[in-house]
């Protein structure tokens, strides 16, 4: 019986860290929607995103997470592609393909750790935005 107790023990966790990670998904979600404009991130053309912290996630495989105006978590893939030739006149802008992965592996106790550390820095943004209004002039937002 000892075995059953185990196992009940480990779902009823792996439930936690799912409700955990839905949770946060929300709060993320509703930190996006407050912080418009959203900033671009850095050095991409088309993108608005803001990078996330791979601190305590134990996945070497993934890249470069994000979150995007959506409040969601991508993976965000840039590239640009100068063609076959290099003598050819090219758009940087037409050359540039970014694209944002969704994450749909993720486990959620990777999701909820990415996840916290985006609103965390979400919320970060959304304070600096509010000291800065404050010293405007302005009313801080609510």
């Amino acid at each position: 019986m000892a075995t059953d107790d185990a196992l009940a023990r480990k779902a009823q966790a792996d439930m936690v860290i799912e409700r955990a990670a839905q949770q946060l998904r929300l709060l993320l979600e509703e930190a996006a929607r407050e912080l418009r404009p959203f900033p671009p991130f850095p050095g991409a053309f088309f993108t608005n995103a803001v990078e996330v912290s791979l601190e305590g996630v134990a996945r070497p495989d993934i890249g470069c997470i994000v979150v995007a105006e959506d409040g969601r978590l991508y993976e965000l893939e840039m590239k640009i592609d100068f063609g076959e030739e290099f003598g050819d006149v090219v758009d940087p802008v037409q050359a540039r393909d970014e694209t944002l992965k969704k994450l749909d592996d993720l486990h959620p106790r990777d999701e909820a750790v990415l996840a916290y550390n985006a609103l965390t820095q979400l919320t970060e943004l959304l304070l600096e935005r509010g000291q800065a209004s404050q010293a405007r002039g302005g009313a801080a937002p609510d």
